[in-house]
């Protein structure tokens, strides 16, 4: 048995796991920060009374 291998193996392993969390969490944020912009994008673009009327005097 190689303990030497095996303990490099799980350090290894560990750090992944740590930067693919890590990876993870800046995508989950990210998408939450793009979804607040979008809903407020959206919300400002809304105008009930646009359209409403047509001015067709010439």
């Amino acid at each position: 048995m190689d303990i030497p291998a095996l303990s490099i193996g799980l350090s290894q392993s560990r750090i992944q796991q740590a930067v693919s969390i890590s990876v993870l969490k800046m995508s989950t944020e990210m998408a939450a920060v793009d979804g607040q912009a979008l809903t407020k994008m959206m919300e400002q673009s809304v105008q009930p009374n646009l359209g409403g009327n047509i001015d067709i005097k010439a």
